[in-house]
């Protein structure tokens, strides 16, 4: 049998794929990149996974009665494709004609394709504004509280700031030279960024570092957030904005506070200062007050402060520090400390946000836009924050507060979801599981059976990027693909181009929607475009066909010469580059935020300890929960196939040797792991590297069945709180858990 080879490309980056014309038989990782990620060796038994949804089915509780309840745990009935179709469309007119598309919620997440056009969250969007439009959502859940107060502080959107404006890794390594990493910079997570990261270079520029002799100060809860030889301050969790007060403190104490900058360069520090001195409230916010919050000794924090202040300090801000109740502080607080330093502007100095959480960060590239298949406009101008989704369907018609906004949830009748797996993004999955009863109908695209295709009353399958042809493309990479299709559809796996047309037809929007073209005009025609653009930049592409015959090329895109430093016109002049706020400053203290009222997020950074947190640990629920991101892969994706490998289930919980030894619990124990929320398995691992009364356990195993009493492959989210950040940024809480662990009987 014929072996075919091709380059691909995916979030986690590009690989070879080797194929016997049918079926994908091996991976091998791609020759360009330094460091490649396995994540890709797990393709081949993924993607012919018995999990894998084989045709339409619809759940048979909801087609014999339409009944609701049953989600989650009744079978379905496979339909050829013009019946579930038709009674798709059907039930969409039903809702639409009924109540309005205000009464359709379009999720999708993202994440599911990293190729331009076969985009499932373009899909839906562009399918659903063609037939009247849909209630939308705003954010993410890895950055949600970050958009919201970054704004008020900067004046600058949070994405433009991540991936245009902060300094590449080459400028912190000529010029930094103190880093501190609150939350760490993980080279796990760097394995994957929106679109695809090529050449895994984080790890290199971190070794960089160290051999050049940076100081490199890891603060956090687990010694693994950042590479072997960094510098390890160990802090309870939610404690960051304490201890960052405390090393303020100790800055305008000590005189060593830049005040010309602040006098220049921001506003309201006579607003925050009384607060940070304890003259407004009658507690200083020194380090003898944070020690006992943070866990961390007062000269500890002393030390630490006049180092920053004596060197270029570069403070860097993990994106898990704003997944908590009260996340806007530590991220509001980081720039307050930089301000005082007086370093923001300069290269290597100040703050950047998001080092390691994605690949892309650190990256310095011309700009030069990527190809979108246009979502169109929608009708509807409701939208809710992505991480209220369950709020949402639990209360319809309430209000609710985001952003200086009061506005009431919407009653959704019906969801249509494509891309995206919410059973693993979002929190406190058994209460979302009952509030995923309530709309009259789910409509979920999905390759695989997973929590949410289960969920559903209306199932379609859809191809994954090996079955498809595409281009790859990512805003924060050097490198572009064709994209090929690599074996034929599995089963009766349609594209979701293809699904959201026939749709379109039968509700009237053919048109609207296709614009009488298919996947393969589209793409000339997306690629077209891009390629214009580029020759206007001068840069020369080859036409379709000579890209097809390349594969991938990589693109002259890499800035050379010094990286442009974050704000350095604004610092250099801020009358004449002034910023986007409404005083054209950094704002310390925003007139904007106290207007809100909100006493969740006031007007100036504070320390607001989180309901759950190891100050407020009760015996019923003693240890802090932090739940980071799996190294396996990305999100929940391949999972089935990764829960297949002997062992690898439950997940591992990373627990201290002072917290398992009253406990009985050894390395490879099984464990109960719950709290009031729900309870789930997992394996333990017995380590000194994360702090006593902190237990760790990463995301992305499938969350089980309902109705037994635990989940069994060891997904935090049980645990996890459905709360928002605050009123200002209605973002996840995930990090804001406490549970107990104990020996399973």
């Amino acid at each position: 049998m014929t072996s075919h080879h091709r380059v691909t490309s995916s979030h986690w980056g590009a690989f070879e794929v080797e194929t016997d014309g049918t079926r994908i038989t091996a991976t091998r990782p791609f020759a360009a990149d330094p460091n490649p990620t396995p994540i890709a060796d797990i393709i081949p038994a993924a993607v012919h996974h018995r999990a894998r949804v084989a045709r339409p089915a619809i759940r048979r509780g909801w087609l014999e009665r339409r009944a609701r309840n049953g989600r989650g745990s009744e079978d379905f009935i496979d339909l050829p494709w013009d019946a579930a179709l038709d009674i798709a469309a059907a039930e969409i007119d039903r809702v639409r004609s009924a109540h309005g598309n205000e009464a359709i919620f379009g999720g999708s997440y993202g994440w599911s394709s990293a190729g331009r056009f076969h985009h499932a969250q373009s899909q839906v969007h562009r399918f659903l504004n063609a037939i009247g439009g849909y209630v939308a959502s705003v954010g993410s859940y890895s950055t949600g509280c970050a958009q919201a107060i970054m704004p008020h502080v900067f004046g600058v959107d949070f994405i433009s700031l991540l991936y245009e404006h902060q300094d590449g890794w080459a400028t912190i390594h000529d010029h930094t030279e103190t880093l501190v990493m609150f939350g760490g910079i993980n080279t796990k997570n760097a394995q994957v960024s929106m679109g695809g990261v090529t050449e895994h270079d984080c790890g290199d520029w971190l070794t960089r570092f160290a051999r050049k002799g940076m100081r490199m100060i890891n603060i956090g809860p687990q010694r693994s957030d950042a590479p072997e030889g960094c510098e390890w301050i160990a802090t309870r969790p939610a404690s960051d904005t304490a201890l960052m007060l405390a090393l303020a403190h100790v800055l305008e104490s000590e005189g060593l506070t830049d005040l010309d900058f602040l006098a220049r360069c921001t506003t309201g520090f006579d607003r925050f200062r009384p607060y940070l001195m304890g003259e407004a409230d009658g507690q200083p916010k020194n380090p003898e007050w944070a020690a006992p919050i943070c866990g961390v000794a007062p000269q500890t924090i002393r030390e630490l402060a006049r180092r920053m202040a004596g060197t270029r300090t570069l403070i860097t801000v993990a994106w898990s520090l704003q997944r908590a109740q009260h996340g806007e502080q530590p991220y509001w607080m980081s720039a307050v400390l930089a301000a005082m330093l007086g370093q923001i502007g300069l290269p290597g100095g100040g703050v950047g946000y998001g080092y390691g959480a994605i690949g892309g960060v650190g990256k310095s590239l011309i700009g030069m836009r990527g190809m979108t298949f246009a979502q169109g406009q929608n009708p509807v101008r409701k939208a809710i924050p992505v991480a209220r989704i369950g709020d949402m369907l639990r209360n319809p018609g309430q209000p609710y507060d985001y952003n200086g906004r009061r506005q009431p949830y919407p009653d959704i009748r019906l969801i249509y979801w494509a891309g995206g797996n919410p059973f693993h993004h979002h929190q406190d999955l058994n209460a979302l599981h009952e509030a995923w009863q309530k709309p009259e109908t789910i409509i979920v695209h999905e390759p695989w059976w997973t929590a949410t295709a289960k969920r559903a009353d209306i199932v379609f399958p859809a191809t994954t990027p090996y079955e498809r042809e595409d281009i790859g493309r990512s805003n924060l990479d050097d490198y572009l693909f064709h994209v090929p299709q690599l074996i034929p559809p599995v089963g009766e796996a349609r594209d979701d181009y293809d699904i959201f047309a026939a749709l379109a037809e039968r509700l009237g929007a053919g048109p609207a929607y296709s614009e009488g073209r298919s996947s393969a005009e589209w793409i000339a025609l997306l690629y077209a475009d891009y390629r214009e653009r580029a020759a206007a930049q001068g840069i020369d592409l080859p036409d379709l066909a000579g890209l097809r015959a390349r594969n991938w090329m990589r693109l002259p895109i890499r800035a050379e010469g010094p990286n442009r430093t974050l704000f350095a016109p604004f610092r250099e002049d801020p009358q004449a580059a002034p910023l986007p706020t409404p005083s054209g400053r950094i704002e310390i203290f925003s007139a904007v935020i106290d207007g809100f009222g909100y006493d969740d997020c006031p007007g100036h950074p504070v320390w607001l300890p989180p309901d759950e947190w190891p100050g407020a640990a009760r015996a019923e629920a003693p240890l802090h929960l932090v739940s980071p991101q799996p190294g396996d892969k990305l999100h929940s994706q391949l999972e089935c196939a990764l829960a297949d490998i002997e062992g690898a289930r439950p997940e591992t919980l990373v627990i201290h040797p002072d917290d398992a030894t009253p406990r009985g619990i050894a390395s490879g124990d099984l464990l109960r792991v719950f709290n009031a929320r729900g309870a789930c398995r997992a394996r333990a691992l017995v380590s000194d590297g994360i702090c006593p009364g902190v237990v760790a356990l990463p995301t992305g195993a499938w969350f089980g069945d309902p109705g037994g009493n635990i989940d069994p492959h060891g997904n935090p989210n049980v645990l996890t709180r459905d709360i928002g950040t605050s009123r200002l940024g209605q973002g996840s809480s995930a990090h804001t858990a406490l549970v107990e662990v104990a020996l399973e009987t």
